[in-house]
C-alpha cells in the first residue's frame, strides 16, 4: 500500500453558504491527516458573512469573483492552476466533511489506484432533506445503490485528482452544468478511473423546489447534450416523461413507506415530473444547437 502524500492543495468553491462554510472549514482542520493543507478558495461574490468567515482560516489563496461571471469550468481549472501540489482536493462549502477521516480515506484510495482519473467521495443528506432527495443520495451512494449498474457516475463535491493528469485534460469552460460528467468521461475513454470511495463521506443535500428541480435537470441535460453523450432514450412527452416520472415516483413511494415519510409522496412526484420534462427539454435544445 503506498503512503498518503504529505502535502496537498484543497480547492474549495462558495456562494453565500456562511450557514455551512465554518463546519466544513473546522472539520477540515481537525481531520486525522499530519500532511500540509494548501488552502484555496474561490468565492462568487458572497454577500451573507462568508467573507469573514473564510479570511479567519487563512487560506493561501482567497479569489472573490464579480456577481454573475461564475463559470464551473473555468473555476475548477483555475483551482488547478494555481495548486502547488500534485494532488488537488476540491470540497464545496457546503459539503461538510462527517469524520476526521474524510481526507486520508480519500487520498489513500486515490494513491493506490492504478491511473487514477479522479476519486470522490461518498455523500449523505443532512437531516432537514427532504425525502426525494434522500432517496437520491441513497441510490446514488446507499449500500444498495443503483449508481453501480449506471454507464457512467461522478460528483465533483468532494474528489481528488492529480494535476498532471488534468494538464492533460482540462475541463471544458463551455459548458455551465455537467462538467464534472463529461471531463470524467474524457479522462476515462483515454484509460483513466473514476473511483467512488464508501469509505471517505461528506454531509451535503439540497432542498429544491420542483421548478428549481426542472432547471437543474434541464441545465445537466443540456450540457450532456452538447458534450454528445445523450442516452438512448425516447424523447416524447408520454415516454421520456410520463412513464419515467411514473417509475421514479413508485421507487419514491416505496422508499418513503420505509421511512415512514408517506406525507411526502406528492411532493416526490412533482419533483420527478419536473425533473423527466427537464431533462427531455435539455436533451432536445442541446441536440439542435449541435
Amino acid at each position: 500500500m503506498k503512503p498518503i502524500p504529505d502535502s496537498i492543495t484543497l480547492v474549495m468553491r462558495s456562494y453565500n453558504e456562511a450557514w455551512a462554510i465554518e463546519d466544513t472549514l473546522k472539520a477540515v482542520c481537525e481531520q486525522d491527516y499530519t500532511g500540509q493543507i494548501e488552502l484555496i478558495v474561490i468565492d462568487s461574490g458572497s454577500t451573507d458573512g462568508s467573507h469573514e468567515i473564510i479570511r479567519n482560516y487563512k487560506p493561501k489563496e482567497f479569489i472573490i469573483l464579480e456577481p454573475g461571471t461564475y463559470v464551473p469550468g473555468k473555476v475548477l481549472n483555475q483551482g488547478f492552476r494555481l495548486a502547488q501540489n500534485e494532488w488537488v482536493v476540491f470540497l464545496n462549502s457546503d459539503a461538510t466533511p462527517d469524520n476526521a477521516q474524510w481526507l486520508k480515506q480519500l487520498l489513500q484510495a486515490a494513491v493506490n489506484t492504478p491511473r487514477l482519473g479522479a476519486a470522490f467521495s461518498r455523500q449523505i443528506p443532512r437531516n432537514d432533506c427532504q425525502a426525494v432527495f434522500a432517496h437520491d443520495y441513497d441510490r446514488c451512494f446507499g449500500p444498495h445503490r443503483e449508481s453501480d449498474q449506471w454507464e457512467h457516475f461522478f460528483s465533483m463535491v468532494s474528489c481528488v485528482a492529480r494535476k498532471s493528469v488534468w494538464k492533460e485534460y482540462p475541463i471544458r469552460e463551455d459548458l455551465q452544468y455537467a462538467e464534472d460528467d463529461e471531463w470524467t468521461r474524457r479522462m476515462k475513454d483515454a484509460g483513466y478511473e473514476t473511483l467512488l470511495v464508501v469509505e471517505s463521506v461528506v454531509m451535503h443535500s439540497h432542498n429544491y423546489t420542483p421548478a428549481q428541480s426542472y432547471k437543474r435537470a434541464k441545465g445537466d441535460a443540456l450540457a450532456v447534450a452538447q458534450a454528445g453523450n445523450v442516452p438512448e432514450t425516447s424523447l416524447s412527452w408520454p415516454l421520456g416523461v410520463v412513464l419515467p416520472a411514473v417509475k421514479d415516483s413508485i421507487k419514491d413511494f416505496k422508499y418513503c413507506l420505509k421511512q415512514r415519510r408517506l406525507n411526502e409522496v406528492l411532493h416526490a412526484f412533482r419533483v420527478r415530473y419536473q425533473q423527466r420534462l427537464g431533462r427531455i427539454d435539455g436533451y432536445k435544445e442541446g441536440m439542435s444547437d449541435g
